[in-house]
């Protein structure tokens, strides 16, 4: 039987075509200004490449900020429940999840059967998610890309206090006009979105921990937890 999935999140919409526990086909597509024709988009590419049509789909779920927009779905689920799901079945023994996107991030606490227990979301400041990452990128004319390769060779922790994306662009700038190498401004970036996950995460430091999020340097974000506290547990980013 083949079942799709479609996350419809802020930056991208993706696509997953599954035959069981196979999967057959996946694809991602900008969200852009018409989320509703991007979900449109990101079916049809995994179709396509899974040589099928919609007429052989059993199911399609839809989750994601703007999982109202994919009306081909035929049922829903919220991001917290997603995650909690996916995490469970991929990671049996994980109990806390994190799970940072282009505009928010998440940190779920789950029980052996994969339900939710508890969960905090970092919704009202992009200070703890992947567009944070994306504006510092800019005010340092760094490729996105770049940033976790190059955060990884710095040796010297430079402290970042702003909690606001839009004051953090200016402190970077005041931080390179001080002459802070690049790789330290940039272990610097990743610190304090490590920090503001960690806020979310210290109560269920024991347990193994899952990261879906990977848009710039998922071990940066590792080396960030640690600092904070939390290296206890597995890492499955």
């Amino acid at each position: 039987m083949n079942v799709v999935g479609i996350d419809c999140g802020a930056k991208f919409v993706k696509a997953l075509v599954l035959e069981g526990d196979k999967v057959k086909a996946k694809s991602s597509v900008l969200s852009g200004f018409d989320q509703k024709a991007a979900a449109e988009e990101a079916l049809d590419k995994a179709l396509k490449a899974a040589g099928l049509k919609k007429e052989d789909i059993a199911h399609i779920t839809a989750t994601g900020a703007g999982k109202e927009e994919a009306t081909f779905a035929r049922s829903t689920i919220t991001e917290v429940g997603a995650d909690a799901k996916a995490v469970n079945f991929l990671f049996p023994s994980v109990r806390t999840v994190i799970d940072v996107g282009a505009e928010e991030g998440r940190a779920i606490k789950i029980n052996e059967a994969g339900k939710v227990v508890d969960f905090a979301i970092n919704e009202k400041c992009a200070a703890g998610a992947g567009t944070f990452t994306e504006t510092m990128a800019r005010a340092l004319e760094v490729r996105l890309e770049e940033m976790g390769p190059m955060s990884l060779k710095s040796q010297k922790s430079v402290p970042m206090n702003a909690q606001c994306a839009v004051f953090a662009e200016s402190e970077v700038i005041s931080l390179i006009h001080a002459k802070h190498a690049k790789k330290d401004i940039v272990r610097a970036v990743h610190d304090a979105i490590a920090d503001r996950i960690a806020s979310m995460t210290r109560e269920d430091r024991d347990r193994e921990r899952c990261g879906p999020g990977r848009r710039s340097g998922p071990e940066c974000r590792v080396r960030g937890f640690s600092e904070e506290g939390l290296e206890a547990g597995a890492d499955h980013s």
